[in-house]
């Protein structure tokens, strides 16, 4: 993770205090992520990943949606380009029940971060739709359904190669 942050690295007790975080997250234990977060945010105040992993896991642990919205925006302010920072903006939003939010977050990110894997799993997993193939007829007609499970066959076949 640190060689993905470029300049903005972190080291030494930071990096310790931020590893053990995503250590407790992998883990479930996100109140415990959260206070190590915190440790390393209090080491170097202006890194967007602690930043952006304080805003997420104050919202998603303690209900604390605003305050973990700015510190995720203001992540992004710094470093707009990584994939992580959107996919941690979204998952606040999903907690808080904005999925409209959230999806539009992860496809601005797709966008900025380089069409990262993430966020593109992200988007399928949050139910991004492709429109309906003939949509005069309207999403749950015969024609449109067997339309679009061939299309949905071909981009997959295109995407094996």
């Amino acid at each position: 993770m640190s060689d993905e942050m470029g300049s903005n690295s972190p080291s030494g007790a930071g990096l310790i205090e931020f590893k053990e975080c995503l250590r407790k997250l992998n883990n479930g234990h996100k109140t415990a992520a959260l206070a190590h977060v915190r440790r390393a945010l209090s080491s170097e105040p202006r890194n967007p990943f602690y930043l952006s992993y304080e805003g997420m896991l104050s919202a998603v642990a303690e209900k604390r949606y605003a305050e973990g919205e700015n510190s995720c925006r203001e992540a992004l302010e710094i470093k707009c380009n990584h994939a992580q920072l959107y996919l941690n903006l979204a998952e606040l939003f999903h907690q808080e029940g904005r999925d409209r939010d959230a999806m539009a977050t992860l496809r601005k990110g797709y966008i900025s971060a380089g069409r990262d894997l993430r966020l593109r799993r992200a988007l399928e997993k949050m139910g991004e739709r492709r429109p309906p193939i003939l949509p005069m007829l309207g999403r749950n007609h015969s024609l449109n359904r067997i339309l679009g499970r061939l299309r949905h066959q071909i981009i997959g076949a295109c995407r094996r190669k």
